[in-house]
This record gives structure tokens, C-alpha cells and sequence, in this order.
């Protein structure tokens, strides 16, 4: 006869970090920062409020690490990107996710942006993780060309392309109809070729 399984299971100190960040997640794309009490949070994760504590020191930790985390969703690192000339479309194809493209996203980016100005902490995490974003396209760019290297005019248009990205983003997701996700991609696609000459798109 089977023995029956543990009611419970005991999470690693990892898993039940992810567990806060994800349940943040979730509370900032219902009800944006109003949504982000210890409260809410604690009830969406199923644990209790001292875990907030013990794992971020606070919910300004808390709130840190959900955006790191929501950085490295939203935003691939070189490795695990394509190589060759498809590592400008693999890079899109993460930006321009349908799991992370739509209305509930842009609730979580709105209620972060709109918190970095009166938070040192998250600033320095949101300047971190910026510097890397940027130099992950001007790498990719840079590896598009056959004319452009690396260098502040690299940065430059890495800048001016993450722009152009988010402002997709934006009214992709604020009216679908009116930017559909394979306009906003191909447009993306455009700038590139116009600006670089591209090797390969």
C-alpha cells in the first residue's frame, strides 16, 4: 500500500524568496502600489508576515528584488541569446513576449517606475540593471553591423533603441489594436536596419 503524501513541504529559503517576489507581482499587476501591502502580498504567497522580514529585511527589500527579478524576465543576458546574425531577432523575441507584452506587465513596470524617484534603493538597483541592459544591445548591435563598434556611439543607439522599444511597449499595451505585437516588432526590425545596415535581420 502507498504511503500517503506529506501535507506539507518545506520550501528552501530560495523557493519561498521567489514565492514573495512572484506574489508582488501578481498583487502590483492587480492594484499597482496599492496592492503591494505586506498584507496582500503575505496572503497571495500563503506565508506569514515575518517572512517578508526575515527574507528582504522589509517590504522596500522586497520591493527591490522584484524588480531584479522582473529585469531578468523581461530582459535576456548574452548566453541566452541566439548566435550569429539571429541574436538581434532572438533579443526581440524575448522584449516582445506575450507573457510579459501585455497590460498586466505594464501595471507592475508603471507601479516600479513610479516608485524609483522616492526610493534610493530601488534606483541603485534600477541603474544596475539598466547599464547592463544597454550594453547587451549596443553588444548586439554592434555584432549586426559590419561599420558600427563598440563605443559610446554603440551606447548611444542602444539607448535610443531601448526608447523606441518601450514606447512600442507602451501603446501596444495601453491599445493592442492600435499597435499590434508584429508592428511593434518589425518596427523595431526597421530602426535597426535603418541605422546600421545590418548584416543580417
Amino acid at each position: 500500500m502507498p504511503k500517503p503524501s506529506p501535507r506539507f513541504t518545506r520550501l528552501t529559503a530560495a523557493d519561498r524568496r521567489l514565492t514573495l517576489i512572484e506574489a508582488a507581482l501578481e498583487c502590483m499587476a492587480e492594484g499597482g502600489m496599492a496592492g503591494f501591502t505586506v498584507d496582500r502580498v503575505c496572503a497571495r504567497a500563503g506565508v506569514s508576515r515575518g517572512l517578508v522580514t526575515h527574507h528582504f529585511g522589509g517590504m522596500s527589500g522586497l520591493l527591490t528584488a522584484t524588480y531584479a527579478y522582473l529585469y531578468t524576465k523581461a530582459v535576456p543576458t548574452s548566453a541566452r541569446l541566439a548566435q550569429g546574425g539571429a541574436r538581434l531577432t532572438s533579443l526581440l523575441d524575448v522584449l516582445f513576449d506575450p507573457a510579459l507584452f501585455n497590460r498586466p506587465a505594464l501595471n507592475v513596470w508603471l507601479t516600479m517606475w513610479g516608485a524609483i524617484s522616492n526610493k534610493a534603493d530601488l534606483m541603485a538597483e534600477h541603474r544596475r540593471q539598466y547599464a547592463d541592459y544597454v550594453a547587451l544591445v549596443a553588444q548586439v548591435l554592434v555584432e549586426q553591423s559590419p561599420t558600427l563598434v563598440q563605443g559610446d556611439g554603440a551606447t548611444a543607439l542602444a539607448r535610443t533603441f531601448i526608447c523606441l522599444v518601450d514606447g512600442l511597449s507602451l501603446q501596444h499595451c495601453i491599445d493592442p489594436p492600435s499597435m499590434p505585437a508584429s508592428v511593434a516588432r518589425q518596427a523595431a526590425l526597421d530602426f535597426v536596419a535603418q541605422n546600421i545596415a545590418p548584416k543580417t535581420l
